[in-house]
């Protein structure tokens, strides 16, 4: 009989039994909660005043790990921290994802 890695069967069973939340993010509650971010941040994630970033394809990692220092109070704006504030880490997570999944051209 042979035997698996130890590393695989944690990871096997990690995905069994983890929440379907931590394992995919649900694009369609991102793109619904991502409505508020249009004024600045365009509604396909390219902001139209050079003053605020383009969203649409950034790195799922960089935008949660972003939208969770502005809710931590860790990097600080005016608009930003109370809009991060508002958010679940669900929403953060499905957000993020919206935004990724976007075309950056």
């Amino acid at each position: 009989m042979k035997h698996l890695p130890v590393c695989t069967v944690v990871v096997s069973s990690f995905l069994l039994f983890a929440s379907p939340g931590l394992l995919a993010a649900d694009l369609a509650a991102g793109k619904e909660k991502a409505a508020t971010c249009a004024g600045c941040h365009g509604a396909n994630g390219r902001a139209a005043n050079p003053q605020w970033p383009n969203l649409a394809g950034q790195n799922k990692d960089y935008l949660i790990k972003q939208l969770k220092d502005f809710k931590a109070g860790n990097r600080k704006n005016d608009l930003m921290s109370p809009m991060a504030q508002s958010l679940s880490d669900e929403d953060v997570e499905n957000v993020a994802a919206w935004f990724s999944s976007l075309p950056c051209k």
